[in-house]
């Protein structure tokens, strides 16, 4: 197994990701920003920060297959999100519960970060999705 997700004792639990990623693999995938756009462009769910959450992570499971990843192999998720509020975590969570099985997405998540941003590069994306991922060479 190249990538190992875990979370020791003595760290914050339960938490919808894991804390630690160990990875022994050769081959570093990184897979850009993601986010609810449609191959052509097309906008997925404007101003529906769980339909945009589903949508990102789809695009995020496209990348990850086209370089032979899986979520499997993912070390760290990065979601940036706009005017973050933690009363928004319900919404972001239903995103996540909502496509997890569809793209084999594990919960607990992979180690991952929420970060609040002012505003994305377009006024209705709503978040954004990075991941690393680690392969046998």
């Amino acid at each position: 197994m190249t990538v190992q997700h875990f979370t020791p004792d003595g760290m914050l639990q339960p938490t919808p990701y894991h804390h630690v990623a160990v990875g022994t693999g050769a081959k570093h995938v990184h897979v850009s920003g993601q986010i609810a756009r449609r191959a052509d462009g097309t906008p997925v769910a404007p101003g529906d920060l769980s339909g945009q959450v589903a949508q990102a992570l789809r695009n995020t499971s496209v990348g990850l297959t086209g370089a032979g990843a899986s979520f499997a192999d993912v070390l760290r998720l990065t979601f940036y999100v706009t005017r973050w509020s933690p009363e928004k975590i319900g919404d972001f969570m239903a995103g996540v519960e909502s496509v997890a099985d569809e793209i084999g997405l594990r919960l607990p998540m992979p180690p991952a970060s929420l970060i609040g941003v002012d505003h994305l590069f377009e006024p209705d994306v709503l978040v954004e999705v990075e991941a690393t991922a680690l392969l046998d060479g």
